[in-house]
């Protein structure tokens, strides 16, 4: 079996890059732990290198764009390659992204020169400039004839040639597995090996005596006889569903109706493979182009009543009323639905969402009420509150539209400095009221830039429920702690020195109160 590999360098990078809309030919690099995890070639021709710390590496190259490691973006990122290479060999096999292996399809394009050269323009005319292919008798030969080549370019090792190919490579090769490649090396250095002909030439059993059994598969990937063997993935099984309506339907209500048996016939094909859909994506087309595409999400899974609602909302979101002939004015679809297209965008194992043994999840006679609700007002006016990370009682509130999933929330899970403490308040207020706060000499109480108190708070009021802005009569402080100073955006002119009291009135109610520049005021109540 003939193996072809193709190997996009700097991968990580690319994809960071991508989703940071970052042009290709600034210099930018990976980072995990404050070192340079991985960095691309303007980045090295600057001098910046694997391994090496962030400040080395900004000092060196100062205009150098630091990205996040995220070993899911890079695979999410690579899987189209891996679909643009399927389409012309399936079989395909991601050894990590950036890297792909699939058998040699050199009988169907005539010769494997003809077949790396195929692969190659495809990528590139996909957005993949920088890929390089191998072709070899083994995964091992075939990776390190790719990493041979400039970009857009392949080698091919001729059947029996990859001893010879192996042998002047240096021995430096087998450090890119990780710390026992690394290891390993130091140890052939040590004993006078430079290259992987010097290895290949000594015999098998003194090599696996003396450096055990990794020691011994290497010796055998020298000699061009790497066991390796690759998992190639299978086919994607087609899970979406459309419909087409002939004659084209002009009615929203008419289109809705229609597709039931659709949703049934999708949903049903997802759970004969034990699967259920937590994200959907659904198409309208007129005339033959896409007029109308959202992609929606559950935070369950979706039933076919769902998507039928979905459906129903997506033409209402279209401004199209009763009918599908909109207004070309107003942006939505101009002439009556042909199809409509259901795809799964995000799937997962059914056994994951199936109730426990005593039930659970909400109650469906309320999602089917809040459904109606939904279909009256609208989509998006009826919303549930969610809990996410933040320094305030109000940052840490955010509302979600009902039946979608919570996305792009900030995690809960963080330290968040200058945060207060629990119990939570009971109350906090969406447009936080005047407040006084004076020391024993009447003045009023202030925080410096250090966080230190100009006096203790002992007495304070607040402004009046009716909405006037006038204030109740004094009274005494009877507790308080404090403060929690915070200064949140300063570099793109935030709200400045933020910090949090807690004061308990003599009357036992206790405050969430805020100092700024600006003044007091009233964020959260605790009755």
């Amino acid at each position: 079996m003939r193996v072809l590999v193709v190997w996009c360098p700097d991968w990580s990078v690319v994809a960071a890059a991508a989703q940071a809309g970052l042009g290709r030919s600034e210099p930018a690099a990976v980072v995990s732990g404050n070192l340079v995890e991985v960095c691309n070639a303007a980045a090295r021709a600057s001098g910046v290198r694997r391994g090496m710390r962030r400040r080395d590496a900004q000092s060196r190259c100062p205009g150098l764009a630091l990205l996040p490691a995220n070993d899911e973006r890079d695979a999410r990122a690579f899987e189209a390659v891996l679909s643009a290479v399927e389409e012309l060999r399936p079989g395909v096999a991601s050894l990590r992204p950036g890297l792909l292996a699939v058998r040699a399809p050199g009988g169907w394009f005539g010769t494997e020169a003809n077949a790396a050269a195929t692969i190659c323009e495809t990528l590139v005319e996909g957005g993949v400039p920088d890929v390089r292919l191998g072709v070899a008798d083994d995964l091992f030969t075939a990776e390190q004839a790719a990493r041979s080549v400039d970009t857009q370019a392949w080698e091919v090792v001729p059947a029996g040639g990859s001893a010879r190919f192996l042998a002047p490579l240096p021995i430096d090769v087998v450090a890119a597995e990780g710390a026992e490649g690394r290891d390993a090396v130091s140890l052939l250095r040590r004993l006078g090996l430079r290259t992987l002909g010097d290895l290949a030439a000594l015999p098998g059993d003194a090599i696996e005596a003396r450096l055990g059994r990794y020691g011994a598969s290497v010796w055998r990937r020298a000699r061009g006889e790497d066991p390796a063997l690759f998992a190639a993935r299978s086919a994607p099984p087609e899970l979406e569903e459309q419909v087409v309506f002939e004659p084209p339907l002009d009615s929203a209500e008419a289109v809705t109706f229609s597709v039931r048996t659709t949703t049934e016939r999708f949903v049903a094909g997802l759970a004969a493979r034990q699967l259920v859909a937590t994200g959907v994506r659904i198409e309208v087309e007129s005339e033959g182009v896409v007029v109308s595409a959202r992609t929606w999400l559950h935070p369950r899974f979706f039933a076919p009543r769902d998507l039928v609602d979905r459906v129903h909302w997506q033409l209402q979101s279209a401004e199209m009323g009763g009918s599908l002939r909109a207004r070309k004015e107003s942006g939505g679809i101009s002439a009556p639905v042909e199809l409509v297209r259901f795809v799964p965008d995000a799937v997962e194992p059914a056994a994951a969402h199936g109730e426990a043994l005593w039930g659970g999840g909400s109650d469906d006679r309320v999602e089917r009420g809040v459904a109606r609700v939904q279909a009256m007002v609208g989509f998006d006016a009826v919303r549930r509150p969610v809990r996410q990370g933040g320094r305030s009682p109000a940052a840490r509130h955010a509302t979600v539209t009902w039946g979608e999933k919570a996305v792009d929330l900030r995690p809960v899970d963080r330290p968040w400095p200058g945060s207060v403490p629990g119990p939570a308040p009971v109350r906090v207020f969406a447009e936080p009221p005047l407040a006084e706060v004076v020391g024993d000499d009447g003045r009023v109480v202030a925080v410096c830039e250090r966080g230190l108190v100009s006096a203790e708070p002992r007495r304070f009021r607040l402004a009046r429920p009716d909405g006037t802005g006038a204030l109740l009569p004094w009274q005494p402080v009877s507790a308080w702690a404090g403060p929690w100073p915070c200064d949140e955006s300063w570099w793109s002119g935030g709200a400045g020195l933020t910090s949090r009291f807690q004061v308990v009135g003599a009357d036992g109610r206790a405050w969430l109160l805020v100092c700024r520049e600006t003044g007091w005021s009233v964020e959260a109540g605790y009755d």
